[in-house]
């Protein structure tokens, strides 16, 4: 009867509960009673609950590294990339959802002063397209230009011809502006200065100095590297009056040699002049980095033997004592016949021997870095039946009865032809070509 009156007290006249009586009365804290329904927000505290009291589920891991045992849906914000990253599990990786910061970590090649290229970008972050290449100079203006990178991690841009040409020794700062309108760090490069001297040319990633008269290269500071050289000295001219022998090539020099600020003389030797009367002339020595290339040796006539050279000089029909070529440089010359003159030594190749009336062809010169251009062919000996042809068609031709031998390219360092006349005011040897210097490096 306690317990009715009691109950009795929570309920009014129509037998409802008084709401007023259950103010007092604290909620249920067990767990079953939170399953269903909305707490109200008001009645938590600010910071009532830490992070440490949330599920992996309900925040985002902020870490260099990514979370261990992350499920589907799991934030990560990477803070070494500053990037948002959700978790998919069926690659097992965590994806980008928020902006990539590119990294611009390397930039491959050089820039040099007046010339056109290329750079290679190495970093992260380049994404698929639209990388805006930034080129900065000290005190100056920047240039952009917009490439599609290779991939996420390398781009190739052409340098701006408002950049390559400033001077040497300008500081350019290069950075990068991905998809994600991002920006990397700064990379700075200096102009480098290209050396001077000769005619100079691009092809095939390397550049070209071409000497073809004395000069001097010039190497700036800052500039190293190593260079292919082809060094050629005068060829000798052709032997005079009678059934003479070609001139031999001068001498060529195939080597290379490491470059550093310097300046460099230049010596290009002459090809030797033809004579009328019996004789002839050698060619004179080119001379570069402490090589000397020695000058072909003239072709033989009736009163002299042939010369030696860098390559050396065919003998006339009257005597076998063909010329000496120097070892590494050239070749012998060719014997004469009866009345035909032995063909002027090559850089590759001996000078052939005449055969009775008709001279010998010159010895075949050297085709450069398989470059296309001949060096260093010999002069064809001079006959009374035939003349000799000059080597690798640079060497000038022997002539035939009544003429007068062909002279050797210019600039190519062969020996002119032989004459074939045996009137010495009709009869001249050709004369030799001039020498040259060919040196490239690469970029």
């Amino acid at each position: 009867m306690t317990k009715a009156r009691n109950l009795s007290n929570l309920l009014d006249a129509t037998g409802d509960v008084v709401s007023s009586a259950l103010d007092n009365v604290p909620p249920s804290d067990n767990a079953s009673s939170l399953t269903t329904g909305t707490l109200d927000v008001a009645r938590l505290s600010d910071g009532s609950i830490t992070s440490a009291k949330l599920g992996n589920d309900a925040k985002v891991v902020r870490s260099a590294s990514a979370p261990s045992t992350p499920v589907e849906g799991d934030l990560w914000y990477d803070t070494n990339l500053e990037v948002l990253k959700i978790y998919q599990s069926s690659i097992s990786s965590f994806i980008k959802v928020s902006a990539v910061t590119p990294i611009l970590t390397s930039i491959t090649e050089n820039i040099y002063y007046g010339t056109a290229g290329n750079l290679t970008l190495n970093g992260t972050g380049f994404l698929t397209s639209n990388l805006i290449v930034s080129f900065t100079p000290s005190g100056g203006s920047a240039s952009t230009v917009t490439v599609t990178p290779t991939n996420d991690t390398t781009a190739t841009v052409a340098i701006p011809s408002a950049i390559y040409n400033q001077a040497g020794n300008t500081v350019i700062g290069i950075k990068v502006t991905n998809l994600d309108n991002k920006d990397s760090a700064t990379i700075n490069k200096t102009v480098i200065e290209l050396p001077t001297g000769g005619t100079i040319s691009l092809s095939g990633g390397y550049v070209y100095h071409t000497f073809t008269s004395s000069s001097n290269f010039v190497v700036p500071s800052g500039f190293s590297a190593t260079a292919d050289y082809l060094l050629v000295a005068g060829g000798g001219s052709g032997g005079g009056f009678y059934y003479s022998g070609g001139g031999g090539a001068g001498g060529a020099i195939d080597t290379t040699v490491s470059l550093t600020a310097n300046t460099y003389p230049i010596v290009i030797g002459a090809g030797g002049t033809g004579l009328y009367t019996a004789g002839g002339n050698n060619g004179t020595n080119s001379t570069a980095f402490g090589s000397t290339a020695i000058g072909g040796g003239y072709g033989g006539h009736t009163s002299a033997n042939a010369q030696s050279g860098g390559s050396g000089g065919g003998s006339d029909g009257y005597s076998s004592n063909a010329g000496s070529g120097t070892a590494g440089q050239g070749n012998d010359g060719g014997n004469g016949g009866t009345y035909g003159g032995g063909g002027g030594g090559g850089k590759n190749s001996a000078g052939s021997n005449a055969s009775g009336n008709d001279g010998g062809n010159g010895g075949s010169g050297i085709n450069w870095k398989s470059l296309g251009n001949f060096y260093a062919g010999g002069g064809g000996g001079g006959g009374s039946n035939s003349g000799g042809a000059g080597g690798s068609s640079i060497g000038g031709s022997g002539a035939t009865n009544g003429g007068i031998g062909g002279n050797g390219i210019t600039n190519t360092g062969s020996g002119g032809g032989g004459t074939g006349n045996n009137s010495p005011s009709a009869g001249r040897g050709g004369n030799g070509g001039s020498g040259i210097l060919i040196m490239r490096y690469q970029l």
